[in-house]
């Protein structure tokens, strides 16, 4: 069974698919994370961002794996785990070229099917009811307004610490929904048969809730 959840960035989607595969014992899968981790390693060695050619014999060397820690999902790269290191502004800022290479996705798309076969997992991203798990037994559109979107993440740097300014950050949120909604490959919509959840108002708990009571109606017997 595939619980699917695509949104916006900062719609609450990780927190709460976390929470949910938490509750139900599942395996939680965050291929955004993987995005990221590739296109840290493609900053870590000075790629030039625009060449396709670059980030793809950057990218494709790259070892990405993900796995559960004391009930928390850590993203490894090359065997480190920067699970911190991908969520810096700078990193956001520059995945598009690297989400929106075409061998990039591919390759990951695979590994992410590949660690979703035959498991009860949650994922979480962009395009995964219409493009990774399009067969997914319950698919979730979860979207929030920009200024709680933006509010959210300054809260989430300034308590790791992380300078921040919540106007570049609803900034940087209008871009990064700009270029999600346009790409080539893989851009972010709301799939067939998706259940929308505005959660602008809505507290995790009330996310993670709606998400549980609608699993199981759909998986009940």
């Amino acid at each position: 069974m595939i619980i699917a959840i695509d949104g916006p960035a900062a719609s609450g989607k990780s927190t709460t698919a976390k929470e949910v595969a938490r509750r139900l014992q599942w395996l939680y899968m965050d291929t955004g994370a993987m995005y990221r981790a590739i296109t840290l390693a493609c900053m870590r060695a000075r790629v030039d961002l625009t060449s396709e050619e670059s980030i793809h014999k950057c990218g494709i060397k790259q070892i990405v794996d993900q796995k559960n820690i004391n009930d928390r999902t850590h993203t490894f790269l090359n065997s480190e785990d920067v699970s911190a290191d991908i969520r810096f502004p700078e990193v956001s800022r520059n995945v598009k070229p690297v989400a929106d290479h075409p061998d990039i996705r591919a390759f990951l798309v695979d590994l992410q099917r590949k660690i979703g076969s035959g498991k009860n997992a949650v994922v979480d991203g962009r395009d995964i009811g219409t493009v990774v798990f399009p067969d997914a037994e319950l698919k979730i559109f979860m979207t929030a307004s920009i200024e709680e979107r933006a509010n959210r993440r300054f809260r989430e740097l300034r308590g790791k610490k992380i300078s921040a300014d919540l106007e570049k950050i609803k900034e940087d949120i209008r871009d990064r929904d700009l270029a999600d909604t346009s790409r080539p490959v893989g851009a972010l919509k709301k799939a067939d048969g998706a259940h929308e959840l505005d959660t602008t108002q809505l507290s995790i708990e009330e996310q993670v809730q709606i998400i549980l009571d609608l699993c199981h109606r759909q998986f009940k017997g």
